[in-house]
């Protein structure tokens, strides 16, 4: 058994962290933090995680992208030369050629994502339609899972994007919780030539000249389901805290329940009426970043991807309602509480 390999494939796999899956993945993880494997060292290395105790977030967002983006954009094997070499030379190098395959395949993700983006605007009636259903020729097909993804998140309806080349469409599509995915693509199986799938992700192969009819067949099934309050996204709040509550000791309890993952996801606190230092600050790309204070301290909290909600905190009158994770922040030198903000609200919350 090689518990670092294990608990690597365990979390990267996206399965429930429960049972046995959370034993493995718990181990493996510990195990990963101090392993003798070229391969594995020199990633955690390239990543900047070398030293660090890891999470299973560490896995799911550094590591696993950067083995699965080669496999994405060209071929799997330097992945797997990468977890199997004892030379710790060539580890180095593949390390560093896998984190460069990753930065080209986020190139390739905003690429397809703006395309996408500006297509929806164009051609999509997002009053009436409950589902997204856009085709190109030459979108990456190693990429437009993770498109369709971002597409969900932002519009909050089923989605599917299909890739045309050399005259068949490959299409991957994503859900949101009360639509069942694959149902709906089988209602329209009439114009595929196969799928498969589950309740959030499908695949498919089309026909170019089917698109159109699968469009609407898919639009049927969706309109016949959803309704429009199911557009709506909600954030599933665990607890409330208050201010004093936030603290290294709370961080160290919530350890014990790691690591985290499908089934045994991270609480999601709910704070009313935070205390923010402002003028807030957006950093990187559209991420906000502010203090939280509660009697004793200060608290670093980021918001990733909120940079456009920094006018409406930094001038709003009424409470700022926040939800978030707790986690440990590195970036001093030690360890430190930071909120990772999962929403903003301002005024009414229950509104």
């Amino acid at each position: 058994l090689e518990p670092d390999l294990v608990g690597l494939g365990t979390i990267a796999d996206i399965v429930p962290l429960t049972g046995e899956n959370r034993i493995l993945a718990k181990y493996g993880l510990r195990q990963l933090a101090s392993t003798k494997k070229p391969g594995l060292k020199s990633l955690l290395q390239v990543t900047g995680l070398w030293g660090n105790e890891l999470f299973s977030w560490n896995v799911v967002f550094v590591l696993a992208p950067r083995l699965n983006a080669v496999g994405r954009i060209g071929s799997a094997e330097s992945a797997f030369e990468l977890l199997t070499t004892f030379d710790h030379t060539r580890a180095i190098q593949m390390a560093k050629f896998l984190d460069e395959e990753n930065k080209k395949r986020k190139k390739l993700d905003e690429h397809i994502f703006a395309e996408a983006i500006e297509m929806v605007e164009q051609t999509v009636d997002l009053e009436n339609d409950r589902a997204i259903v856009l085709d190109s020729d030459g979108w990456h097909v190693g990429v437009i899972g993770i498109v369709a993804s971002r597409i969900v998140e932002k519009y909050h309806r089923p989605t599917v994007l299909v890739s045309v080349t050399d005259g068949t469409g490959q299409g991957s599509a994503r859900s949101i919780p009360r639509f069942h995915l694959l149902n709906a693509v089988k209602d329209a199986s009439d114009h595929l030539i196969k799928f498969g799938g589950h309740k959030y992700a499908a695949g498919l192969c089309i026909q170019p000249e089917n698109i159109a009819d699968f469009r609407k067949a898919f639009l049927k099934a969706a309109n016949s389901v959803l309704v429009p309050d199911d557009m709506i996204p909600t954030q599933k709040l665990d607890a409330e805290l208050q201010p004093d509550d936030i603290s290294m000791d709370l961080l160290n309890w919530l350890k014990l329940f790691s690591p985290y993952g499908p089934k045994n996801m991270r609480p999601i606190f709910f704070l009313q009426s935070a205390d923010i230092i402002r003028p807030t600050k957006i950093v990187g790309k559209n991420h906000l970043r502010f203090k939280v204070l509660n009697s004793k301290q200060g608290f670093d909290a980021i918001a990733f991807g909120m940079g456009d909600m920094k006018p409406l905190i930094d001038n709003a009158i009424e409470p700022v309602h926040l939800a978030f994770v707790i986690e440990s922040n590195n970036y001093y030198g030690y360890p430190q509480v930071q909120l990772r903000i999962k929403d903003i609200k301002i005024g009414d919350w229950k509104a």
